[in-house]
């Protein structure tokens, strides 16, 4: 009893709670563990080392200076850290939002303009204030309507046109602006003839570099016995290796004035200013599918890492919260010169090897972040193009899933064929229409699917109360009943289905007298059904079949007393389970 005493929510408790939901830091802040420490300084410090040269590149992809991938890495990943759940999601500029930025703004600026950068900010206010908007009001659920299979199909697609977007920096050419993959692609192989050898050499140098950092370093690390807590650190700085050598190389050899190598420039140093976005309502508008399409592919992105990162340290992630952490990032983001951020995944799981224990981990990457804008951007001005290039081909290469493809293809040929209808309309339609076109074809194949759902008449299993499908197992079946089991929930879409079904059964046993539907499956029943069960009744009554309901859950049942259907049929054909329902009716001895 001094248990249950000591657990009930005072007010102060129940403030504590809210305070703690809301301001997720507070669980870490105040009870931090000095042993945490080290995990997340180091976790923050290589997650720096992989951002700064991330970000840049990322930037650029987007259509954005490359300062900007540094500014959308600093309050951001600062407010996260503050309202986020997870431990080790690592928020900043990520491959496929950065392109669906471009996407999105290119028709309403010219890349790069100073317009283009304020449309920019003002898409991280509308995904910023969407997010948050959706954590608050409880809604992430919505997200839900990308399922797995189109989420894969549209990343492994939008890969493809984001290794083909960075393909002329690798060879050096100009290609004429197109949304069209097909078009670029075309594009890109006359342009073959054109090829600067050098950057080409430079480019392909990077790759090698980067693939054998990712691919083959680790291995041979491992052969000679270093420890992984060196290891890794060593094998995740590929990308600042290749930032390094490529910039001795250019500045050393003055390849950007002899070789026509295109460079980064001037990167300006120090903190961005304070930033507001456009307040135009009509450019709200041309930027609201973008926004949407950012909130949802960025929180879908992030909560599946996150998820799968707090199970293995058996850790908890509000996915509501989640949606607020996200919006005050990119809000944050808005404020400082930024563009819309999410979480990554390669950084995350790096954090996550790294030891990052809390969200302090992300407040010292941002530091060091901010550290290097103010001080280190003069280092990046020899920086060449082809090295950013590399380093988002090597990014996107692993977000191509053909495993996922496999798997789900021989799992289920239908999830199967919404995966193929997004990639190929991402593909052929564009990113935005493309991922629609996706989430389209899925909701379509789930009304098919539960349009005709798995409907088994069942019996008896020997002497026990247990009642199984009388074409899966040895079951005795009663002369006068027909017992039918449906394996979904009843609505518009499947019920005329189960009538047919049904009034066949009836039709094919003339000796029955009793019909019993088993809901055990069921979780809802709509309007339609509703009407479909109340007409069964009557048809049924018409050919002297009493009807009966078995092993309705409580929520269902409720409605169906509140509206008056138990009456219509009566109370004592409403029956606990299956085998209750057969002693009601004379087929087992009571």
């Amino acid at each position: 009893m001094a248990f249950l005493n000591s657990a009930k929510k005072t007010p102060e408790n129940r403030r504590a709670f809210q305070a703690r939901q809301y301001f997720p830091f507070l669980e870490w802040l105040l009870h931090y563990r000095r042993e945490d420490l080290t995990g997340d300084v180091l976790a923050g410090l290589i997650v720096a080392i992989m951002l700064v040269p991330q970000g840049m590149a990322y930037a650029l992809l987007a259509g954005l200076p490359p300062q900007v991938g540094l500014y959308a890495s600093i309050l951001p990943v600062i407010l996260y850290g503050l309202f986020g759940t997870s431990r080790s999601l690592a928020v900043g500029p990520v491959a496929i939002v950065s392109l669906l930025v471009m996407t999105g703004i290119s028709p309403l600026a010219e890349v790069g303009s100073a317009e283009f950068v304020q449309l920019a900010l003002t898409l991280a206010f509308l995904v910023g204030i969407m997010q948050a908007l959706m954590g608050l009001m409880r809604i992430g659920f919505l997200v839900n309507f990308l399922s797995h299979p189109v989420l894969a199909g549209f990343t492994s697609a939008a890969a493809l046109i984001i290794g083909l977007s960075q393909v002329k920096h690798l060879l050096g050419v100009k290609l004429p602006s197109s949304e069209s993959f097909w078009e670029t692609a075309v594009s890109t192989f006359q342009a073959l003839p054109e090829t600067n050898i050098t950057i080409l050499l430079l480019g392909a140098g990077s790759l090698a570099l980067l693939f054998y950092f990712k691919y083959g370093l680790g291995k041979q690390l491992r052969r000679w016995h270093v420890r992984e807590a060196l290891a890794m650190p060593i094998t995740k700085s590929a990308p600042l290796v290749v930032v390094l050598l490529g910039t001795l190389l250019v500045w050393s050899l003055g390849l950007h004035e002899s070789a026509g190598v295109k460079i980064v420039g001037e990167v300006p140093a120090g903190l961005p200013s304070l930033t507001l976005p456009t307040f135009d309502l009509s450019i709200w508008q041309r930027l609201l599918p973008t926004a949407l399409t950012i909130s949802f592919v960025g929180y879908m992105e992030s909560i599946s890492v996150a998820k799968s990162l707090a199970s293995k340290r058996r850790q908890k992630v509000d996915a509501n919260q989640e949606l607020i952490g996200l919006g005050m990032a990119n809000l944050g983001a808005m404020l400082t010169g930024g563009y819309p951020v999410t979480g990554g995944l390669s950084r995350s799981v790096v954090n996550f090897a790294a030891g990052a224990n809390t969200g302090l981990a992300s407040l010292i990457t941002a530091v060091l972040i901010a550290f290097t804008v103010i001080f280190l951007t003069p280092l990046f001005y020899f920086l060449p193009n082809a090295v950013l290039a590399a380093i988002i081909v090597v990014a996107v290469a692993g977000l191509i899933d053909v495993k996922t493809f496999r798997h789900v293809w021989r799992y289920n040929k239908a999830d199967a064929a919404s995966m193929i209808v997004t990639f190929t309309a991402v593909l052929a339609l564009g990113i935005e229409r493309g991922i629609l076109v996706g989430v389209g074809a899925a909701i379509l194949l789930y009304i098919w699917r539960t349009s005709k759902p798995h409907v088994a008449v069942v019996g008896r299993v020997g002497d026990s109360e247990i009642y199984r499908n009388v074409l899966r197992h040895p079951v005795q079946i009663c002369p006068h009943a027909v017992v039918v089991r449906v394996d979904e929930s009843l609505y518009f879409a499947n019920t005329k289905y189960l009538e047919d079904t049904v009034l066949y059964q009836i039709a094919e046993r003339p000796e029955v007298t009793h019909f019993v539907l088993v809901g055990t499956a069921v979780n809802v029943i709509d309007a339609s059904a509703l009407e479909t069960l109340e007409s069964l009744i009557h048809e049924l009554r018409d050919a002297n079949v009493e009807f009966h309901l078995a092993a309705i859950k409580g929520p269902v049942l409720d409605r169906l007393r509140h509206i008056g259907f138990v009456d219509e049929i009566g109370a004592d054909h409403i029956h606990l389970s299956t085998h209750d329902a057969m002693k009601a009716i004379g087929c087992v001895a009571a």
